[in-house]
């Protein structure tokens, strides 16, 4: 019997509509005829979805008793008994209870397929195997529940059920998905909008690849080799020259004029070395490659325009870009060149030549004797002597033919060509020639060939000579190449992890530049601004060496940057390490300099805020409270007046209460003075949120927060103080700034949090409020010292409350970051490390 077709309906998170999607499939395959039947479907208890099961036969479950517990599982004999044409299965990566026949509900679905009927199921992408670690460092939660990716790749069709993030909250804010009393830890949690996001992006990205995993084996399987315009897709063809940078912005000019496509950047590296390339170029290249929204690639091969073009078809692209050859108009016309080649072959896919400033200049890569003038020499000198001694020996046989002198010979030359290579070989195969001719090929004693067959014995032997000298030259060039690249890379990768763990990247790299390139002294300068000549940047190996171009070597990173190493010269094989060297220090002294200027920005911002808001602050805000004391006071010491006991409370009062609101002030511009000089030293302990909590929501009152903290809520690393203190100051900002709602304290268990604390388990606190909410785009301004929302002068306090509670938490070693609460209001969000169980007494965390 033929396999039955399986159709999935994947969702990016549950409540999209998956089982509804799937229901209503059910009722229009019923509609046309079709035999369906309900083996298993959870609708959750929302209506909607209940209500699409009537109208369709329904298979009774089975019920399993587990651990004292009552659970309803699908009938899978039921369902083959009653053999209908498609059956309805829910939950495809489901586990069943033990004692089924199966583990997995995937495979009861396989013995329904196996049986010939056609199933419809469900599955959430947080299930498929390979995603399962991704999902749970999105939404601290993890599965417990998968299916392997190459099970659900091989369903016949999969339906993508998608809605947008928004709509989905609102789905759940307004009941549609989870109970009431499960709505807003749900919202706070694996609902938030970024989780959502992301699962969303994640579950289109997986099925795309299946669209084109199936394109793919669709051409394959056909054997379609040219290429689908279903997606524009252009390749540039990089030769590690200048040029480089021409065919990319003319390809992403290309690009914009279509809506939407692919950029891929492909470099061609010559399977006998990579002479030519520049990595200077080619690093700037691949900057600018990923800059414009493309991907960058590197293939190798014999033939360049041949790896180009199996490149392009293997990605179905539909245009190609390339340069015009460096070759002169004549040779390119005689010889061909790269471009020539890939529009000659290239089939239904377009291709653009395009002209660069060195196109036609004749600039070819040098081919490099890479065997060494001394073993060149020595070939050479072998090549004249070696002949002559083996015709001697020859001479010296009592009788020899022509097939033994062109073996002797032949010997000779192989020999020369393993030391000298290409030139010396065929120096020895012509004069090896020349001797067996006049010695061992009738008429003796003159080179006239008489017998046809001698000629053709002396021709093989003159071919097979050269043939040998030539295949020996290329390996020991190829050979040395590899050798070469091999060491350059490991180099590279050398210098830049020992200028990574250095403290100054540039210092570091100059330092091992000197044991590298075996120098005694290395500098980088800089051009100046004005006419002063060059300005010393960094320098390694003590008195720097002159910029004036008069040093051993000098390497020109940049019109403005110029790296100068003296003590040898240095050989012209070191050269292109010379010049990859030179842009991994421009790189980190690019980044540097970007630091530096950052630190420098942020510290004047800084500074002016501060300096700006603590003389608003002194100014109005702590002159209130102090206004309010000095009346009251006044008014009690007045002489003739006197007061009734309840006016006088009411004085006293007032008194006690600006007090307050003074000592608050003072404390809130003395801990944001000790964050911001690095001064806070947190006494780090295993500490429970409900015991901190209650302290903190002293002087709140009473009814307008809610806590909703689990019972098995682990303890936190954190300093008890400074955490009271955190979560007093933003109860303090809600209530303030949401007066007509009420604020809900909800905890997490814990989990993972890659985002904020570096994959180690977090504890999570939120505590949300339902009033005007802040704008996105001022959430990180929230969190500035004296911000005030609206910058309401008539607000109580100085706007330091966020800042110091933020500044505290980061003490401790964890985040402090807002949300936007669903329908209106703000979430802060707390996360600190999960204790480890034991005290620590280390003081050294600071903000």
């Amino acid at each position: 019997m033929a396999r039955a077709a399986l159709r999935i309906f994947l969702g990016a998170a549950p409540g999209v509509g998956k089982t509804y999607a799937m229901l209503r499939e059910a009722h229009r395959l019923q509609e046309r005829g079709e035999d369906v039947v309900v083996a298993f479907a959870m609708h959750h208890g929302r209506a909607d979805t209940k209500a699409l099961t009537d109208g369709l036969e329904v298979i009774p479950t089975r019920s399993v008793e587990y651990r004292g517990a009552t659970f309803e599982e699908m009938d899978l004999d039921a369902v083959l008994a009653r053999h209908p044409h498609t059956a309805v299965v829910d939950e495809y990566a489901h586990t069943n209870i033990p004692g089924g026949r199966n583990r997995k509900r995937w495979e009861d679905i396989e013995e329904l397929l196996e049986a010939g009927i056609n199933v419809l199921s469900t599955v959430n992408v947080q299930h498929l195997a390979s995603l399962g670690d991704v999902v749970s460092a999105i939404t601290d939660v993890r599965q417990a529940e998968t299916v392997p990716d190459e099970v659900v790749r091989r369903a016949d069709q999969i339906h993508l059920v998608d809605i947008s993030p928004e709509l989905l909250r609102q789905r759940l804010g307004d009941g549609k998905i989870y109970a009431a009393d499960k709505i807003d830890a749900a919202l706070s949690n694996y609902f938030r909008t970024g989780n959502l996001t992301a699962l969303r992006e994640l579950a289109l990205l997986w099925l795309a690849d299946r669209v084109d995993e199936g394109l793919a084996r669709y051409r394959a399987e056909n054997r379609i080799e040219e290429s689908w315009p279903a997606r524009e897709r252009i390749v540039i063809g990089l030769t590690g020259g200048p040029e480089g940078e021409v065919l990319i912005r003319r390809a992403a000019r290309i690009i914009k004029r279509v809506n939407g496509g692919d950029l891929l950047a492909v470099h061609v590296r010559a399977a006998d070395g990579v002479a030519a390339e520049s990595p200077q170029d080619l690093e700037a290249q691949r900057t600018l490659i990923r800059d414009l929204g493309g991907s960058y690639h590197i293939v190798s091969g014999e033939d360049p325009a041949k790896a180009l073009l199996d490149f392009a078809r293997s990605v179905n692209a539909t245009q190609i870009v390339v340069g015009v050859s460096r070759r002169k108009a004549l040779a390119g016309r005689l010889m061909g060149g790269v471009g020539n080649r890939v529009v000659r072959d290239s089939g239904d896919i377009d291709v653009h030549m395009v002209s660069h400033p060195l196109g036609g200049r004749g600039k070819e890569r040098p081919r490099p004797r890479d065997l060494g003038r001394v073993r060149v020499i020595v070939g050479f000198v072998l090549a004249v002597v070696l002949p002559v001694l083996l015709q001697l020996l020859l001479a010296a046989s009592p009788s020899h033919n022509i097939a033994t002198a062109v073996l002797v010979q032949l010997s000779g030359s192989v020999a020369v060509a393993l030391v000298g290579g290409l030139w010396p070989a065929l120096l020895a195969a012509l004069w090896s020639s020349a001797l067996v001719n006049y010695f061992s090929i009738p008429p003796l004693g003159t080179l006239t060939i008489s017998d046809p067959q001698n000629l053709l014995a002396l021709l093989v032997f003159a071919g097979v000579s050269s043939a040998v000298a030539v295949v020996v030259d290329l390996s020991a060039r190829r050979s040395k190449e590899a050798a070469r690249a091999r060491s350059e890379a490991t180099t590279l990768a050398d210098l830049t992890r020992g200028a990574t763990a250095a403290e100054d990247a540039v210092a570091g790299l100059l330092e091992q530049a000197l044991d590298v390139f075996g120098v005694r002294r290395a500098a980088l300068y800089q051009a100046t601004d004005g006419d002063d000549g060059w300005r010393l940047v960094a320098e390694a190996g003590g008195n720097a060496p002159a910029e004036d171009g008069e040093s051993e070597n000098t390497e020109q990173i940049d019109p403005t940057t110029r790296l100068v190493l003296t003590g040898r010269v240095l050989p012209a094989s070191d050269r292109r390490l010379l010049g990859a060297f030179g842009t991994q220090l421009m790189a980190q002294l690019e980044r540097r300099q970007l630091a530096a200027s950052q630190r420098e920005v942020m510290r004047l911002a800084e500074s002016n805020t501060m300096r700006t808001s603590i003389l608003r602050a002194v100014s109005h805000d702590l002159r209130t409270p102090l206004a309010g004391i000095k009346l009251a006071v006044g008014g009690l010491r007045q002489p003739g007046v006197r007061y009734t006991e309840q006016e006088e409370q009411e004085l006293l009062a007032t008194i006690d209460e600006c007090s307050d609101r003074l000592d608050v002030l003072v404390g809130n511009l003395l801990d944001m003075s000790r964050i911001t000089s690095d001064s806070v030293n947190a006494l780090i302990k295993p500490t429970r949120w409900s015991e901190i909590i209650p302290a903190a929501l002293h002087g709140v009152p009473v009814g307008r927060v809610r806590i909703d903290l689990p019972p098995n809520m682990p303890e936190v690393d954190a300093d008890g103080g400074m955490l009271e203190r955190v979560v007093a100051n933003i109860v303090e900002n809600a209530v303030k700034y949401a007066p007509k709602s009420d604020i809900v304290i909800v905890g997490s268990a814990g989990g993972l949090s890659t985002a904020t604390l570096g994959g180690q388990p977090a504890g999570e606190l939120r505590i949300i409020d339902h009033g005007q909410g802040v704008p996105a785009a001022n959430v990180m301004r929230m969190f500035q010292p004296f911000q005030r929302l609206n910058d309401v002068p008539a607000t109580t306090g100085v706007g330091l409350g966020l800042a110091v509670a933020k500044g505290f938490t980061e003490a401790m070693g964890g985040t402090l970051t807002a949300e936007e609460t669903p329908g209106g209001g703000l979430t802060m969000v707390i996360r600190l490390p999960l204790s480890t169980g034991s005290y620590s007494t280390a003081q050294a965390l600071k903000a």
